[in-house]
């Protein structure tokens, strides 16, 4: 991971590298411009003397003795990350107080009029000496005088506003606090009456202690509580064993026995009693309509409503009541007077368990509103404490800020008086040229971006790779338009065929490595016929395509090299042959192949382009074309043909269907990227059989990680020497 990422900072260092070799010039030229007019600038300035003095910042001696007033004068701050000196720098350098020092020394320009508070506060300088509370004031001036009189009256000024502004503020804060009292003074009233409002409304003395009580009580009437329930318990059965020994409800056993002792219900039953049992004894004597019987009969009825109003008298109500229960027997009355008692008992029981009840519910009640109630009691308290801690405080300010009024001390005092400077100040100028040195470099950093990013070139192997992305076969070097070399103690220039004229030069190794790679290019079927071609013109697909056959036929193989290229043909001039008939004259049939084909070299012909016609298109895509391919193929192992470039014409994808594929050249320096971009998509669109890319003239300097220097190193010097040469990037090594 390491390795990966130091090769991609080295490959970044060198292509910045490799853009500064290129734009140095222009960057250089801008570079210089600018340092020379900051030089002249600087030069030009007239002297100027600084005179400097120094202001202590402190806490206000007075307060601290008496103790009165501490928070008035204090440099305090707003906002936690400030400088406090910073704010007392902004305080200074204000329009109304470079106003005053304005007014105060009567300053004016050169033209006599009164100096713009802009201009003098732009030649102040206002700096915080580290780790310490000391402020450095500084004012530059072609007059010495001047600029100490300056700094020494600013300073003064400063320390009569430091102190002014102290006793304002002490008078400010005395007076808001009068004005506050009386309003304090009344909160406290308002929160005391309503704490008393809502003890009254509530009933409330100690809620504290009401509530210990309250718990305390609650628990001596639950445990009461339980007490009467398991009494009234045993009542309710001790009842209910008594109701049904004397088969009577409570209502009747009570009724019975309160008749049981009424002398006249008794005698009125016993003389009822007596009447119906003689009219039973008579009823047995007569019949009914007999006159004793009729009169019993009466007499029974005349009992029976006295003895009926007799019981409602003594009850008190119309109750009916049985004649079984107006007589009873001694054990049953017992039992009787038992029950009554025992209900009467039970009843009191019931009645105290209510009451009992009732007052827990009372307390209940009280105990969950006391929570509440405390809460009101402290949010009323808390009111009142808060009001009474304020007036408090405010009567003890307004006492200190009344003798804070009568204090004299500022937070500042001046350390150091600025004296009149004996030598002028070299910093303004040092500023200059600092400034012009790096707006140089800056311009000249500009200067190469907009160079490079107008520049749309492709300009290094890796460039041609990248944006094509076809196979690379082929790198041809590219060392100058001259470019000497020996031969039998003679110096020479490299000719446009170094395969046949200097065969052991790296150039001519880098054409065979091409011609390799096309020979193994395919394991299924051998390539027989393939199109030379290029996206622009003066890429050097041409010179590619002639040293290519030379490097073919010198291994031996049959090779025919067609000029196809009827615009603008160059390999007649390559191979110095004449161009009186070619191609053109095969494929219209004004001339024969076999008398048309000359032999360059052994192994190798030439099928110069031949007249140039009017419509070039209108041959290479024709059915003749066709054939004399298909002939070529058959009677020589390779064929290459040459054809124009990509954006001047179409023959090159005509010829590319009607062949094996296309070999792509291109040349960095030469192409840009958007010719390149249209050049491949033009072969992507017809579907060409793109067989790989030759780049062309690559600068060795350029390509620093290319193998060219280890190839020179390894060339005999007798053979292949390089010389002074000239490196013209307009000068074109092939076509």
């Amino acid at each position: 991971m390491q390795s990966s990422e130091s090769s991609e900072l080295d490959l970044d260092l060198k292509r910045l590298w490799l853009i500064l070799k290129r734009r140095w010039l222009p960057a250089a030229a801008v570079f210089s411009c600018v340092v020379a007019g900051a030089t002249m600038l600087a030069s030009i300035q007239e002297p100027e003397y600084e005179a400097k003095g120094k202001l202590l910042f402190k806490k206000p001696q007075t307060s601290s003795v008496t103790g009165l007033g501490e928070q008035l004068g204090e440099l305090d701050s707003l906002v936690s990350k400030s400088n406090l000196l910073n704010t007392e720098i902004e305080i200074i350098r204000s329009v109304p107080f470079i106003q005053k020092t304005i007014t105060a020394l009567g300053l004016k320009t050169e033209s006599g009029n009164p100096l713009k508070p802009q201009s003098l506060a732009n030649n102040i300088t206002l700096k915080t000496i580290p780790a310490t509370d000391v402020l450095q004031l500084s004012y530059a001036s072609t007059n010495p005088e001047e600029a100490a009189a300056v700094v020494n009256k600013i300073m003064s000024l400063y320390i009569e506003s430091n102190v002014t502004n102290n006793r304002a503020e002490a008078v400010a804060a005395g007076d808001f606090i009068a004005k506050q009292l009386p309003r304090t003074e009344l909160t406290v009233r308002q929160a005391e009456v309503a704490l008393r409002q809502f003890k009254e409304q509530n009933q409330v003395v100690a809620l504290d202690q009401e509530a210990n009580a309250a718990v305390d009580t609650i628990k001596q009437l639950e445990s009461q509580i339980n007490e009467t329930q398991a009494v009234l318990a045993d009542a309710n059965a001790r009842s209910a064993m008594l109701q049904k020994q004397v088969g009577m409800n409570s209502r009747e056993a009570i009724d019975t026995s309160s008749l049981s002792q009424a002398e006249g219900v008794q005698k009125a039953l016993a003389e009822l009693q007596q009447v119906e049992a003689e009219l039973a004894t008579q009823q047995t004597r007569f019949v009914d309509t007999h006159p004793t019987i009729q009169a019993l009969r009466d007499r029974k009825v005349a009992l029976e409503a006295l003895l009926k109003g007799r019981i409602e008298q003594s009850l008190g109500s119309q109750t009916p009541v049985s004649n079984r229960n107006l007589q009873i027997g001694q054990i049953k009355q017992t039992l009787t007077q038992d029950f009554v008692k025992s209900e009467v008992e039970r009843q009191g029981l019931a009645n105290r368990l209510a009451s009992l009840s009732k007052a827990h519910s009372a307390y209940r009640q009280r105990v969950n509103v006391l929570p509440r109630l405390e809460q009101q009691q402290r949010e009323l308290q808390r009111r009142l404490d808060v009001a009474q801690a304020t007036y408090t405080t405010l009567l003890q300010r307004l006492q200190e800020v009344r003798v804070a009024e009568n204090q004299n001390m500022g937070n500042a005092r001046i350390i150091e008086f600025a004296v009149v400077p004996e030598k002028a100040s070299t910093r303004e100028k040092i500023i200059i040229l600092a400034l012009g040195n790096l707006a140089g470099i800056l311009l000249a950093i500009a200067t190469i971006f907009i160079l490079e990013v107008s520049d749309t070139s492709i300009k290094t192997l890796k460039e041609a790779r990248d944006l094509f992305g076809y196979t690379l076969l082929g790198t041809i070097p590219y060392f100058g338009k001259k470019v000497s070399y020996r031969r039998k103690n003679q110096e020479l220039s490299i000719p446009e065929l170094p395969v046949v004229n200097i065969p052991r030069s790296p150039i001519s190794e880098a054409y065979r490595m091409l011609q390799a790679n096309l020979k193994f290019l395919s394991s299924d079927k051998a390539l027989k016929v393939i199109v030379v071609t290029s996206s622009v013109p003066k890429e050097g697909k041409s010179t590619v395509s002639a040293n290519m056959a030379a490097a073919m036929a010198q291994l031996g193989r049959k090779v025919l090299l067609v000029d196809a290229d009827m615009r603008h043909p160059l390999q007649h001039h390559i191979w110095e042959l004449t161009n009186a008939a070619g191609l053109s004259d095969v494929i219209v049939g004004q001339a024969e192949f076999e008398s048309t084909v000359k032999e360059a070299m052994p192994k190798l012909d030439v099928l110069s382009a031949g007249v140039i016609p009017p419509n070039p298109m209108a041959l290479l895509d024709s059915k003749r074309m066709a054939s004399l391919i298909d002939y070529f193929a058959e009677h020589y192992d390779f064929v290459i043909i040459d054809a124009p470039p990509l954006v001047i014409a179409a023959d090159a994808v005509t010829l590319g269907k009607m062949t094996d594929g296309i070999l792509l050249v291109t040349r960095p320096g030469v192409i840009d990227s958007t010719s390149a971009a249209a050049a491949k998509e033009s072969l992507d669109r017809c579907g060409q059989n793109v067989l790989g890319l030759v780049v062309n003239g690559v600068i060795p300097e350029n390509e620093p990680d290319s193998y060219f220097y280890y190839a020179k190193a390894y060339t005999s010097e007798e053979d292949f020497t390089t010389g002074e040469r000239v490196m013209s990037k307009t000068g074109n090594y092939g076509s």
